[in-house]
């Protein structure tokens, strides 16, 4: 999963970081972050890991497709412009319940995470008479609930998705393989389908 903050123990960030203090060691590991994040963006503020999710958030997966052609070896699961959901799949170990792992394990927890952070910033919301305080909480809710919704819209494709199983063939190539999850006719109750996107258009 990437996620706008750490709502997983495997979340990206967390195993980034990880991944250099096992390489690299623990001594100097804010120092590494340090050098990795101002690499990414010289001039951008917020710290090290801040620079480091805005990257896998907003670059990394750009990068990955620019780098193989359009034929990447990381699929990016996402739900839209809201980044209510993102979460990358690595294509060789890709299998037929991916999906429905991805949205038991990730995709629904994350919704109960944001409604419990919703919960939290409300709590303190009513704890304070700070105006300025009170305004930047209901943007952090608005924020939030725009995601909620936007996971939940997301949550039709990923189980239509996850409950035809789809099976990939290698030797059919990335872009063929990738078509089985791109512009994919959900049925609606009224008897209508929509067209929807599984994964992060190339």
């Amino acid at each position: 999963p990437i996620g706008s903050a750490d709502y997983f123990d495997d979340d990206i960030v967390v195993r980034f970081t990880e991944f250099v203090r096992t390489v690299y060691g623990d001594a100097n590991i804010d120092e590494n972050l340090n050098f990795i994040a101002n690499a990414l963006y010289p001039n951008g503020g917020g710290s090290a890991k801040d620079k480091i999710r805005r990257y896998f958030l907003n670059d990394f997966y750009k990068d990955h497709v620019k780098i193989y052609q359009k034929r990447p070896i990381y699929w990016l699961l996402e739900s839209g412009k809201k980044d209510g959901f993102k979460a990358l799949i690595y294509l060789h170990r890709y299998d037929k319940y991916t999906i429905a792992r991805a949205r038991t394990d990730y995709l629904h927890p994350l919704q109960h995470k944001y409604e419990a952070e919703i919960k939290r910033l409300e709590m303190l919301s009513v704890s304070t008479d700070n105006a300025r305080e009170k305004a930047a909480y209901r943007k952090e809710i608005e924020t939030l609930q725009g995601k909620i919704e936007e996971c939940r819209v997301y949550d039709q494709v990923v189980a239509h998705i996850a409950h035809q199983q789809i099976e990939i063939d290698f030797d059919d190539g990335v872009v063929a393989n990738y078509a089985k999850f791109q512009d994919v006719k959900v049925p609606r109750d009224n008897g209508k389908t929509e067209t929807m996107d599984l994964l992060a258009k190339m």
